[in-house]
């Protein structure tokens, strides 16, 4: 069986028939073999046998189609027969001629007018039953061009030649030359190709030598593929520059903090009762100094020492119970003032305040203690007002007891 390449949906393709040799007229049922026809490109019809397009048809790429139609009795299923169908898909001109590759071509600087530098040939993926016939011309848009012409040979090739002399590829190293082929249809159909044309350096025989290619180094850097993968890659290179920068920064402004926060801090803890109050060599400051190397002031002219104290105490007190009524306080200021001084002159020693308070009640004190409360009194013969010459770290200190002696003098 026959059918046009380009015939609709449900054409008729052809009819098969079977006859029962058992019984004339016997009524008999086809079908097809949907192995042989996986793709369901044709139908038949049970009753008549009309084999009919299931699908649209091209040729180009299954030129045949054979199926197997099955004959099978209507009263008796079990007798079946099977004929193998041929389908051939007749041509039709749907495809336009396109030129053959390769598409290049290449001419000396030296060439002569009327040269033949090349020769082309078309492809077509059609073929009609008359054979294949093409007419060739130079396109419309490159008809007054002054470089080159066409010759059609009339065997379905045609010639290009030079139509001037005096090339030179340092000047212009590629020539475009857009050609159109047409076909002899029924419909005739027409592509437009281009051909390529080079100009090379050659020697005295004719023969190329060297070609320029920097349009085809530039164009190839140029194509939008390379570009892509090179800014990719610029891209990746990028990003792996600022993670790397950024770990490092990372990295290194942890071990700064790491530095910057690790403090140590010694913490002393001395805690002693003492033996009561006249003991007053049970609290040893030594254990406190030792820390910071805090330097001792043993001049005779500020005072008795810290150790020396104690002694001078008892002596004052031991004087005081005999009759003595007036004690003199100001060993204490000086003492206190030398120490003041020499801690601020040390900038080595961490900045810490030490104060003691000594208070004397007298022999004459009903009362039986040693609280300071009355040293506020206006009657005291203490005088703090040093107190705030020591500096702002002192502030507090003066304002306890400096500072109540003018609210007391106006009341």
């Amino acid at each position: 069986m026959e059918v046009q390449e380009d015939a609709r949906v449900g054409a008729l393709v052809g009819v098969v028939s079977a006859l029962d040799p058992d019984l004339e007229n016997a009524a008999v049922r086809y079908s097809i073999d949907r192995s042989t026809d996986v793709e369901r490109i044709f139908n038949i019809d049970s009753i008549t046998g009309a084999i009919t397009l299931g699908k649209i048809l091209d040729r180009e790429t299954a030129g045949w189609h054979n199926i197997t139609v099955l004959a099978v009795e209507a009263d008796n299923p079990s007798q079946a027969s099977r004929s193998f169908v041929s389908i051939r898909i007749l041509d039709v001109n749907d495809n336009p001629p396109e030129l053959a590759t390769p598409n290049e071509a290449s001419i000396c600087e030296d060439a002569k007018p009327g040269q033949l530098i090349h020769t082309i040939s078309v492809v077509d993926r059609d073929e009609p039953q008359t054979g294949h016939h093409f007419y060739f011309t130079i396109a419309p848009e490159a008809a007054n061009n002054r470089h080159f012409t066409l010759w059609d040979v009339k065997d379905n090739t045609a010639g290009i030649r030079t139509q001037r002399t005096g090339f030179n590829r340092h000047e212009q190293n590629v020539y475009l030359l857009p050609i159109l082929v047409v076909d002899s249809g029924p419909p005739a159909l027409s592509s437009t190709g281009t051909l390529t044309i080079r100009v090379c350096g050659c020697d005295t025989e004719g023969t190329i030598q060297s070609c320029n290619a920097t349009a085809y180094v530039m164009s190839a850097a140029l194509s939008p593929g390379a570009l892509i993968a090179l800014l990719v890659c610029m891209l990746i290179l990028i990003v792996l520059v600022l993670l790397i920068l950024t770990l490092k920064r990372h990295r290194k402004g942890h071990l700064i903090s790491e530095d910057d926060e690790d403090m140590r801090d010694n913490v002393i803890k001395y805690n002693d009762e003492g033996g009561g109050e006249q003991d007053t060599q049970a609290y040893d400051m030594t254990a406190l100094r030792t820390l910071y190397d805090f330097p001792e002031v043993k001049s005779s002219d500020s005072g008795p020492d810290l150790r020396s104290l104690p002694h001078w105490i008892q002596n004052s007190s031991n004087a005081d119970s005999e009759g003595s009524s007036a004690t003199d306080f100001s060993v204490f200021r000086g003492y206190i003032c030398k120490k003041v001084q020499q801690a601020d002159a040390d900038l080595s020693v961490p900045p810490y305040d030490s104060f003691q308070t000594y208070a004397f009640e007298g022999s004459g004190s009903p009362a039986l203690s040693l609280s300071s409360i009355h040293t506020l009194s206006t009657t005291s013969e203490q005088d703090f007002s040093c107190l705030s010459e020591w500096g702002p770290r002192f502030r507090q200190l003066a304002g306890l007891y400096a500072a109540g002696h003018p609210e007391e003098e106006g009341s």
